[in-house]
C-alpha cells in the first residue's frame, strides 16, 4: 500500500505520523516545497520504524505518487487567529492547484486536507481530471468528531457511544443535524439530562474550536492527522463506512455542481455513494445556505 502526503507542515506531519501508526502504508512518499523539509521528516519518521508496522518512508517528487494508492494534499498556508478558512482562499487554491495537476492520470485518490478543504478540493478535481468519487475532501470529519467529543463530555459518555453529524462547508456556515442525533439508538432530545435549549452553545463550541486552538498553539494538527489516517485507513481497506467528506454533489439533497460534505460510502474507488440524511425544515435550508457560501467562494477564484 503506497501513500503520499504532499505538505509537510503542521498538518502533513501529524498526518504521517497517524498514517504510519495505522499500519497501513507498506511504503509513504512525502513531498514538500521547502527544501529538505520533505528529507528530513522521512528520515525522522523512518527512525521510529522500530514502533510501527514495516514501512518504507521516504522523500519523492509529486509526479511519483501517481502511482500511490492515495495522496494527501496538506500543503498551503495557515490560518491565523482572526482569519477564517475562506481567508485563505486564493493562496491556497494556487498551491492546490499546482499540485493536483501533477497528480492528473493518478490511479488512486485524493484526499484533500488544505482550507477551505470544500473550495479546496473543488479546485483539486478540476485541476487533476479525476472522476468526482476519487477526489474527496476531509469535510466536516473531524467537526462531527469534535460534536461526539463535546456530547460525550456533557453527557460523560464514550464519544463512540453518540451518533450525531455536521454536515456542510468546514467551516462557519456548517450544519449540526440535531434531529438525528441519537445514543443507544435513543433519540439526543429525550436523554436523561439533556435539554436542547443546549443546542446552540454546543454547535458554537464545535464551530470555534479551531480559532479557539490556533490562538493558543498557532495551529490545528494532531486532530486531522487522526482523522485523515482514519479516512485512508476505512477507504483504501474497502470497509464501506458511512463518513461526512466533502466530494463534488450531484443531485443529493437537491444539491449540484458544489463540493460540500453529506455522508458518505467509502472504499476502495472513493466516496461513490451520497446518503441524504433526514433533516428537518430548518436544518436543509442551513445546508442550502452553506452550499450558496461555497458556491460564492468558488467563483471568487474564476
Amino acid at each position: 500500500m503506497k501513500i503520499g502526503i504532499v505538505g509537510m507542515g503542521w498538518v502533513g506531519s501529524s498526518v504521517a505520523v497517524s498514517t504510519l501508526h495505522s499500519g497501513l502504508p507498506t511504503e509513504l512518499l512525502l513531498a514538500d516545497v521547502q527544501d529538505g523539509l520533505a528529507e528530513g521528516e522521512a528520515m525522522d519518521l523512518a527512525h521510529g520504524a522500530a514502533f510501527y508496522s514495516a514501512a518504507q518512508v521516504r522523500a519523492a517528487e509529486v509526479a511519483e505518487m501517481r502511482e500511490a494508492d492515495a495522496v494527501v494534499i496538506s500543503a498551503g498556508r495557515g490560518g491565523g487567529t482572526n482569519e477564517s478558512r475562506l481567508d485563505l482562499l486564493r493562496d491556497n487554491a494556487r498551491i492546490v492547484g499546482g499540485i493536483a495537476e501533477q497528480l492528473r492520470g493518478a490511479r488512486g485518490i485524493i484526499i484533500v486536507v488544505t482550507n477551505p478543504v470544500d473550495v479546496m478540493t473543488h479546485v483539486a478535481l478540476e485541476a487533476s481530471g479525476l472522476p468526482p468519487s476519487r477526489v474527496i475532501g476531509s469535510g466536516t470529519m473531524l467537526d462531527t468528531a469534535r460534536l461526539r467529543q463535546v456530547l460525550g463530555r456533557e453527557l460523560q459518555l464514550e464519544p463512540r457511544s453518540i451518533h450525531a453529524q455536521v454536515v456542510g462547508e468546514h467551516g462557519d456556515s456548517e450544519v449540526v443535524l440535531w434531529s438525528g442525533a441519537r445514543v443507544g439508538g435513543a433519540p439526543l432530545s429525550v436523554w436523561p439530562g439533556w435539554s436542547t435549549d443546549r443546542e446552540e452553545a454546543v454547535a458554537l463550541e464545535v464551530r470555534r474550536a479551531a480559532y479557539e486552538i490556533i490562538r493558543r498553539k498557532g495551529a490545528t494538527n494532531h486532530a486531522i492527522g487522526l482523522v485523515t489516517a482514519a479516512l485512508l485507513r476505512w477507504t483504501l481497506r474497502g470497509e464501506r463506512r458511512v463518513l461526512t467528506v466533502s466530494r463534488l454533489q450531484e443531485g443529493a439533497c437537491g444539491l449540484q455542481e458544489v463540493v460540500i460534505s453529506l455522508p458518505a460510502v467509502l472504499s476502495v474507488d472513493g466516496a461513490t455513494e451520497v446518503i441524504e440524511p433526514a433533516m428537518t425544515d430548518r436544518e436543509r435550508a442551513g445546508l442550502r445556505h452553506s452550499a450558496e457560501v461555497l458556491r460564492k467562494a468558488k467563483a471568487e477564484l474564476g
